[in-house]
């Protein structure tokens, strides 16, 4: 935890306070509940499932589409904590499949059920068949599964939002503003909580993540110099979830105050952290060509090519944003946890027309992204959606 913080450019654990506040009460709650982890697998749900777990539930069940993580989640539980009385069970399922429902079927009984499945990369915008599974994964799962909960009588839903929701640019962003209008929904007759939070952390498949394959790899680092960001550690990531879904109220939406302990920084800036920490010195290059050469010799002489550009792909935002100025706030509730107050707020015309409308499209297996943007445009008139006709997998 230390060497993250110290590598993000803070000195001090965000919810620590919070979560000493509320521990006592957390142990009490967890270790008689019931919990289904949805995506536990990825880097926030193996964050959420340690946070359950080393509370000793009564049941944990955990639900992700990747066999091998799932297999390194165990792996993990069992190296730092071992094994609690409760029923501990992990399941290699997709959670839009007719196993999933099965599985469901057959039992289902959860007091709480954590949704953190996503598709998060800005750059699953680049092609209009992974833009049409963004929308299933992050907006229509999330509707199946709620109403899979209601029909069992869960206590309560949590599903994670992003900052990216707050002013959406992106069709990732805008996919999860979606996402809430459809939980918004849903919560007239069930109890659901959200979570926007910021970048995790060398989370799987973030740049910081790519940092260790290059090192690996013996290849450049690569990072935009023109970028700041708050990252939050996966622990704390798991903490705010875990906060969210056992105290946020219905329709609440967490989020970590902005304050001097979450630190604005650049990924150029990290990247030279890291190399440091490493103690590799960097070595700034002009050119992919140049870095690529240099990463051959280099590193045997300490030091490590480092390519550190500008941005210009489309769906960056030139700044982070947790809430909006028409959201009502609650920042006295927490330390270091914001709440976002939500009143229903969904138009049930536009939601029927956007769930009819990708319903034709995936019958007739034909539709492009143009196609895509416009029902995003109707159901977030405002929609800054930014086309530069550039992506991130066209760089290094």
């Amino acid at each position: 935890m230390n060497k993250i913080l110290n590598l993000i450019g803070r000195t001090k654990e965000l919810f620590t306070d919070d979560i000493q506040n509320k521990n006592e009460e957390l142990k009490r709650i967890v270790s008689s509940s019931t919990f289904l982890v949805i995506g536990g697998a990825g880097s926030i749900g193996q964050a959420v499932t340690k946070e359950i777990f080393k509370r000793n539930p009564k049941k944990l069940h955990v639900v992700d589409i990747s066999e091998n993580n799932m297999v390194e989640l165990v792996r993990d539980i069992r190296s730092s904590f071992g094994y609690i009385d409760g029923d501990f069970q992990t399941f290699a399922l997709d959670i839009g499949s007719l196993e999933y429902d099965a599985f469901i079927k057959a039992d289902g009984e959860y007091d709480y059920v954590l949704n953190l499945s996503a598709l998060k990369h800005v750059r699953s915008e680049k092609d209009p068949f992974t833009l049409m599974r963004m929308i299933d994964t992050n907006v229509f799962n999330t509707d199946k599964t709620i109403k899979q909960a209601k029909e069992k009588c869960t206590k309560k839903y949590f599903c994670v939002s992003t900052d990216k929701a707050a002013n959406p640019v992106n069709m990732m962003g805008a996919s999860k503003r979606i996402m809430e209008m459809f939980v918004h929904r849903n919560s007239l007759d069930m109890n659901v909580s959200m979570a926007r939070f910021a970048n995790v952390a060398f989370s799987d498949g973030s740049l910081l993540h790519g940092f260790n394959q290059r090192i690996q790899k013996n290849q450049p680092i690569v990072a935009p110099n023109d970028i700041k960001r708050y990252f939050v550690t996966p622990q704390e990531s798991g903490e705010l979830c875990l906060m969210s879904c056992i105290f946020g109220e219905n329709r609440d939406i967490f989020f970590p105050k902005l304050s001097e302990n979450l630190h604005l920084i650049s990924f150029a800036d990290i990247a030279v952290k890291y190399l440091k920490n490493l103690e590799y010195e960097p070595h700034l290059c002009e050119t992919e060509d140049e870095a690529r050469e240099l990463a051959k010799t280099l590193p045997s002489e300490g030091k490590w090519p480092c390519l550190f550009t500008s941005s210009d792909t489309t769906g960056e935002k030139d700044f982070e944003e947790f809430f909006t100025d028409a959201e009502t706030l609650d920042i006295e509730r927490f330390e270091n946890l914001g709440v976002i107050k939500n009143e229903a707020n969904f138009d049930e015309e536009l939601l029927k027309s956007f769930e009819e409308t990708i319903k034709s499209y995936k019958k007739d297996l034909a539709w492009n992204k143009e196609d895509i943007l416009k029902e995003f445009f109707k159901m977030i008139p405002d929609f800054g959606h930014k086309e530069t006709g550039k992506y991130l997998d066209g760089k290094m």
